[in-house]
């Protein structure tokens, strides 16, 4: 208890986990975002994380923080200091900055995508092989009245789920992918299909709206992975389905340039837990593994 009163007494150190409460960055971007020094930051950070305030998750040679730590004590009190940190004189001014590094992330994202959007099955197929994961994909797909998918990119998954459903949505924050999308639907004579440009943190759809949610080895191009799953059950109606689709934590640090990723996987435990906090009450989980030159595919379900 004294360890995290003793973290928590320094305003800068309060002013960062008032930032962490808010997703996970890394020390270049709560440096930029705090515009403190890089030396008395990682003090900060030693600090926060000896307490059991924070907690450190490395992908590759990136460190991410969260307000997230070990300490019992800090979970005791940690709705009580979110909400005192929000009365910091600095509070808008560090969640502006915050909303700037989002930013930045998804404007990377996109460019990438619509720069490479004729390209990117060829580019992604032959970059990072993946062992067959869409039979058991599809399978956890309900037949229902309305799917949405969200990272549709150039379209390969949305003549499966015209047969599961009445109406099929796709929405891309590329407007080259929903271009190359549509083009390729209609070579294969494929009509009816509702493509939307939106982002995956908001979607262009209404609360309760859709039956199904499908993001397909996507998530790991967010820029805040617990927002799109939040998002999602916002529009699922009540008892909806989330199928979803992505790679198993890797180490393979290339492809955050090669292929756009934000994140080098994900664990497990991980996404079940964002999952719960997203309101999601019924979780099921598969691994589905191939060679070993094929990365790890984690195939969910979740209602």
């Amino acid at each position: 208890m004294l360890e995290v009163f003793k973290a928590l007494a320094d305003s800068c150190r309060l002013r960062l986990v008032a930032v962490l409460f808010a997703g996970e960055f890394t020390v270049q971007e709560l440096t930029s975002a705090l515009n403190m020094g890089q030396s008395r930051f990682s003090r900060h950070l030693k600090i926060l994380t000896e307490a059991g305030i924070l907690s450190v998750k490395h992908q590759g040679t990136w460190s991410y923080y969260r307000a997230e730590g070990v300490s019992p004590f800090f979970f005791l009190i940690r709705g009580a200091v979110k909400r005192g940190v929000e009365k910091l004189p600095e509070r808008a001014a560090d969640l502006a900055a915050v909303a700037a590094v989002l930013e930045e992330r998804r404007r990377k994202s996109k460019a990438f995508f619509d720069r490479h959007a004729q390209q990117w099955d060829d580019l992604a197929r032959t970059l990072l092989s993946l062992p067959d994961y869409r039979d058991l994909m599809l399978s956890l797909v309900p037949e229902c009245k309305s799917i949405v998918e969200i990272g549709l990119g150039t379209g390969g998954l949305l003549s499966d789920l015209t047969a599961k459903a009445d109406k099929v949505i796709g929405v891309d924050h590329s407007q080259a992918m929903l271009d190359e999308a549509r083009r390729r639907l209609a070579q294969t004579g494929i009509a009816g299909i509702d493509l939307r440009l939106g982002e995956m943190t908001h979607l262009p759809l209404p609360d309760s709206s859709v039956d199904c949610a499908v993001i397909n080895m996507v998530l790991h191009h967010a820029a805040d992975p617990q927002a799109v799953l939040a998002e999602i059950r916002r529009v699922l109606v009540p008892g909806g389905v989330l199928v979803l689709a992505d790679l198993s934590r890797h180490d393979r640090e290339w492809v955050r340039e090669r292929l756009a990723d934000q994140w080098l996987g994900f664990e497990k435990n991980e996404l079940e837990v964002w999952l719960a906090d997203a309101g999601f009450a019924d979780v099921k989980c598969g691994r589905v593994t191939g060679t070993l030159q094929n990365e790890i595919v984690l195939v969910l379900r979740a209602a």
